[in-house]
């Protein structure tokens, strides 16, 4: 996806208002390209020093099924408490022989939310090419930068364990792994988008890693699916020490699927999600697929056979969400103009435990303009009995959970790329204006009133965290807010 905001056409809300059935076919299973690479685990250095679990929001959406969006309570009339840093975060960086400046936050740009040490650390990577450390509470750095050789795009990952860890990726080819118990934050294992074989597309890092059962899962857009199992322990020096090993990778394609794209555009840019022992993500070329890794985080098995399979017919950069009953939540884009992606829809709940998996699905095409882009960019949020999902072009849509009926549209200026975030009966959405909205979701059956507005300046693309009531956010004009 390009990282800069788009322009698109418009989409008559009449057109994709209503659930559009589907006969998508049947989840294939496919013999073809999903080889594997397998290390052998080493154990890991132990130390007595048990960490306690971590306290806040760690990773992109909260939780394994991307479905947890923070704690409040909500301002009733928020306003900016502060702004990070003093000066804009930008740097150049090139998409093929074109070189820009870009500035501040962008998709998906969610902070990660720490409490330690009596202090709420505020974590987030930013267009300056930096990983910041910010105090929640005064905006003030904790610990000074740690610099990466390009833009940091995606959402970071705090160590779910306690381990003082902080996962990330960037544009300069390397996913790391950063302890932040010294003075200075500190890289100890990176994984290079070249260290594995064989990948296609390109080398950077947009997703969330997860970590879980002591393995880092991760996408990359070398599209391929990685997990590593870390290894943590604290060292004599009582320092927080990893000896990871790639354990597992399998290529996010296979042949099946490139030859229905008829292009190499495959990479992994969502976060993976996990439930039931299974790692869901999408590329791309719209390929969905479940990976059982519970034996391999389990240590009774070497891989991670591929258990579902599904094709939307376009890019899936939104993050497949997971609701409690194991049913999928899948937004994506309308770039290609496909046949299957016209049949599929742009946004579909899946059950992954049936043949034809298809429940519903509801549109987001501009039949009016080829061209046009339309489709959905950001990770829908669940909601009671709703699905909440802004559209690129700016539609944002409640959708009933049961039906895929729309109950309620509302227009907002796009692109909308940032993910709603629903705490508290609160639904809080940024729009390409530099506008968050407050809504009132208490009654899912009504279109929901506007309870405030916090005008920021600069394009929302990136995510809200929300955290004891504080919303922090940023925006492309260059800076973090903390919003109370």
């Amino acid at each position: 996806m390009s990282l800069s905001a788009v322009a698109c056409s418009s989409v008559d809300p009449r057109a994709a208002a209503e659930s559009t059935s589907t006969s998508a076919p049947a989840t294939v299973p496919t013999t073809t390209s999903t080889t594997s690479t397998i290390a052998t685990v080493a154990p890991a250095t132990t130390s007595t020093t048990v960490a306690p679990a971590a306290t806040g929001l760690l990773t992109f959406r909260g939780n394994a099924t991307r479905s947890f969006y923070g704690t409040g309570p909500l301002p009733a009339a928020p306003a900016v408490q502060w702004e990070y840093p003093d000066r804009r975060m930008c740097s150049m960086s090139s998409i093929g022989a074109d070189t820009f400046e870009w500035c501040g936050t962008g998709w998906t740009g969610q902070p990660a939310v720490l409490e330690r040490g009596g202090r709420t650390w505020v974590i987030f990577g930013a267009y300056d090419g930096a990983v910041h450390f910010v105090d929640g509470a005064t905006g003030r750095a904790l610990l000074p930068d740690f610099r990466t050789g390009d833009l940091v795009k995606g959402s970071v990952t705090v160590d779910p364990d306690g381990y003082p860890l902080v996962y990330v990726g960037s544009r300069d080819n390397a996913y790391r792994v950063i302890a932040i118990d010294r003075a200075v934050p500190t890289e100890l294992w990176r994984l290079d988008a070249e260290a594995v074989s064989p990948t296609l597309w390109n080398d950077d890092w947009d997703g969330s890693g997860l970590v879980t059962g002591g393995f880092l899962l991760e996408g990359g857009e070398n599209s391929q699916f990685h997990a590593v199992q870390l290894n943590r322990s604290y060292g004599p020096d009582g320092k927080v020490q990893v000896e990871p090993v790639l354990a597992f990778h399998a290529p996010g394609w296979d042949d099946e699927l490139l030859e229905s794209l008829g292009d190499f555009d495959v990479s992994i840019e969502n976060s993976v999600a996990l439930s039931g022992g299974v790692a869901y993500f999408a590329n791309s070329g719209g390929l969905v697929q479940g990976w059982d890794v519970s034996g391999l985080v389990a240590g009774t098995a070497d891989a991670a056979p591929r258990v579902f399979r599904f094709w939307m017919g376009d890019d899936v950069d939104a993050t497949v969400v997971v609701d409690d009953e194991g049913m999928l939540y899948v937004g994506a884009e309308w770039e290609r103009h496909n046949l299957r992606a016209r049949q599929v829809g742009q946004l579909v709940k899946l059950d992954p435990g049936r043949a034809r998996p298809v429940l519903w699905s509801v549109a987001d095409t501009s039949d009016t303009d080829d061209e046009g882009v339309a489709g959905v960019w950001a990770t829908p949020a669940l909601w009671e009995d709703l699905v909440v999902a802004p559209t690129n072009g700016g539609r944002l849509l409640g959708i009933d959970r049961a039906t895929g009926r729309v109950r309620w549209t509302k227009v907002l200026p796009g692109p909308v790329w940032s993910s709603p975030v629903v705490v508290d009966g609160v639904l809080v959405q940024g729009d390409c204006h530099g506008v968050l909205h407050g809504y009132d979701l208490s009654d899912t059956t009504v279109d929901p009133p506007e309870r405030w507005t916090v005008q920021l300046p600069g394009c929302i693309e990136s995510t809200p965290a929300v955290w004891n009531g504080r919303i922090y956010v940023g925006t492309r004009e260059g800076h973090l807010f903390a919003i109370g």
